[in-house]
């Protein structure tokens, strides 16, 4: 009786600390959420939507272009480099013959790569892209900065959704005389397209929320988006209006940074829950198939 006891014991202490642990997450981000949304509701406006850039009159037009710009490109080339990486890990970086993986360096350096912080990034593609290659401020040197930061990401988990496709799936395409190239892209890609989505949408997370590596690679504009990869001297985006504006003099750039910081909330809570539909959704799926 002793010993049942004192295993109920731990049970309740262990269920205990996991709830504990459970509040230390989400307390933070409700207290940010909550902070945010208590300075940016009682001045809310729509029309700061649509509304041209202007730090004593206007809206957030322009930062809100560039930074769904930002998006849309990090998207194009991250995704694509590292949903590539990722497949090269999980299929074609095969065991050596003499111990070791072959693709065991290219992990370590893509670990490395994650560690790396986001300002140094940043200045590294300053030097090397905005002074080095004189390519001057604008979107091409930040989409190819924050691109670097998040492929590491995309490869981790284009690396993990393939694993886990069971290997049955592949001796049964390779059974019925599918070439390699073609199973990959109509049995295991399909499968493991859950997960490879949602470590893409958790990357854009990530990158729609950095500020430094933009302050040393896209500088700053009150217009619209030119159009211009190279010597723009600067576009807008929402995440140095919420890190700048809300030490101004000026009640208005207060507000809209306070806004900035909301709109960038909602873009970050949009991408994490269809990232969660997504995974519920397959998994669903998965389930009934079960059965």
């Amino acid at each position: 009786m002793a010993r049942v006891r004192r295993r109920a014991v731990y049970t309740v202490l262990f269920r205990a600390g996991t709830v504990l642990a459970l509040l230390l997450v989400l307390s933070p981000a409700a207290w940010l959420l909550a902070g945010v949304v208590s300075k940016a509701a009682p001045h809310w406006q729509w029309d700061v939507l649509w509304t041209k850039f202007n730090a004593t009159t206007g809206g957030l037009l322009g930062p809100i272009v560039g930074t769904l710009i930002l998006m849309t490109g990090v998207c194009v080339i991250a995704g694509s480099v590292g949903v590539l990486a990722g497949i090269h890990l999980a299929e074609m970086a095969r065991p050596r013959r003499r111990g070791g993986t072959g693709g065991t360096w290219l992990r370590m350096a893509s670990d490395v790569l994650s560690g790396f912080p986001s300002i140094v990034l940043g200045y590294v593609g300053f030097v090397a892209l905005v002074t080095g290659l004189h390519w001057d401020f604008g979107l091409l040197p930040a989409l190819l900065v924050l691109s670097v930061m998040v492929v590491p990401y995309i490869a981790k988990s284009t690396e993990t959704a393939l694993r886990q496709v069971p290997t049955s799936y592949r001796e049964g395409a390779e059974a019925l005389g599918m070439s390699m190239g073609y199973s990959m892209r109509k049995v295991v890609l399909k499968s493991a397209a859950p997960g490879i989505v949602t470590g893409v949408l958790i990357a854009l997370a990530i990158a729609v929320g950095e500020t430094a590596p933009l302050l040393f690679t896209a500088n700053f504009s009150n217009t619209l988006w030119t159009g211009a990869f190279i010597h723009s001297h600067g576009f807008g985006y929402l995440t140095y209006v919420a890190y700048t504006f809300w030490s101004y003099p000026s009640k208005h750039a207060n507000d809209l940074s306070y806004d900035a910081g909301l709109i960038l909330i909602v873009l970050v809570l949009l991408l994490l829950v269809t990232a969660r539909l997504i995974v519920a959704r397959t998994q669903r799926f998965a389930e009934s198939r079960g059965r």
